[in-house]
């Protein structure tokens, strides 16, 4: 049966960590102190790395993984591992894998440095071993082949040097989607939040007015029709009409072959923010008793002189012996 063996300083410091060790022989992980003892990096990082470096391989370290474990939240996890990708601790590449996905393969590092001169190192091409016998021994004669035949020299073509091909090892995906994907649908018009016939009249009027000021907005009824519901958001929230009316037409692209379709895209890419609403303002009183000033939305007393009364309506209390 194993003995766990103590091992303490034989000398214990005055001040600072005493280290009471104990040989531990499962259950352990060697960490670097490049790692444990870093000084441009923060505690989370480093707790953080020396848990990734204890981990089996395989085993995934993403954000909500983590975060699944740790009581720290994705945010913070998120930048540690960002300390350790940028201190070379961790390395995080994109490779193809079965079924032409493209996956993130991450690697863990004990020694940076060291990782990053191992790689640009040069690959260097064995010897071949020589023996003493080999060395020793006269090199075989040339063997002469078969008799040629004198021949009248001709020109050999030589092919054309094409460039090497230079594959991309890891192709980033496509970002482009495809002529046959669905399209998303269209957003939606704003819509007022308190929508009321006399706000649709005016909205109606100046989509039907924009050819008088800029004639190239011509629109038909069922397209006044089609965008009253946005004009009529703004107008909600506050933009006079000869603004709603620069902003729909100023600048128009030329030739202008869509004029609704343009009005539309601005009534939803240029929309105001909703008016705020008004803070209440509580009136000024004065108190009946003191007459001092203090905020209420009905006169009468303020706070202490109605302390003062109630507690004068009280009887008065007699402690016994």
């Amino acid at each position: 049966m194993d003995t766990q063996q103590v091992s303490a300083p034989s000398r214990v410091p005055s001040s600072g960590v005493v280290h009471i060790n104990i040989r531990l022989t499962d259950g352990y992980s060697i960490i670097s102190n490049r790692l444990s003892q870093h000084r441009d990096m923060s505690l989370l990082a480093i707790g953080l790395g020396t848990h990734i470096q204890s981990l089996p391989a395989g085993r995934r370290i993403g954000v909500k993984a983590l975060a699944a474990v740790f009581p720290e939240s994705e945010a913070r996890i998120a930048a540690a591992l960002r300390e350790l990708e940028r201190h070379g601790f961790l390395r995080r590449t994109r490779e193809r894998v079965q079924g032409g996905r493209v996956a993130t393969r991450t690697e863990s590092y004990n020694h940076p440095e060291a990782a990053t001169r191992r790689a640009g190192a040069a690959p260097v091409t064995p010897a071949i071993p020589v023996t003493p016998a080999a060395a020793s021994a006269p090199a075989p004669a040339p063997d002469p082949g078969p008799p040629v035949r004198e021949a009248s020299p001709a020109p050999v073509p030589v092919p054309a040097s094409e460039p090497p091909v230079v594959r991309d090892p890891d192709p980033a995906p496509r970002l482009v989607p495809s002529p046959a994907a669905p399209k998303p649908p269209p957003p939606p018009l704003p819509f007022p939040r308190r929508p009321s016939a006399p706000l649709f009249d005016e909205a109606a009027r100046l989509l039907a007015g924009l050819q008088v000021s800029a004639p190239l907005f011509a629109l038909s009824e069922v397209d006044v029709e089609r965008l009253t519901l946005g004009v009529a958001a703004w107008l909600e929230r506050g933009v006079r009409p000869d603004a709603v009316r620069v902003a729909l037409t100023d600048d128009p692209p030329v030739p202008l072959r869509h004029p609704a379709k343009l009005v539309r895209h601005r009534l939803i890419a240029l929309l105001p923010p909703p008016v705020p609403a008004p803070v209440p303002v509580v009136p000024l009183q004065n108190c009946d008793d003191c007459d001092r000033a203090f905020r209420s939305p009905v006169p009468g007393c303020c706070g202490e002189c109605r302390d003062v009364r109630a507690y004068a309506d009280d009887e008065p209390c007699l402690l016994g012996a």
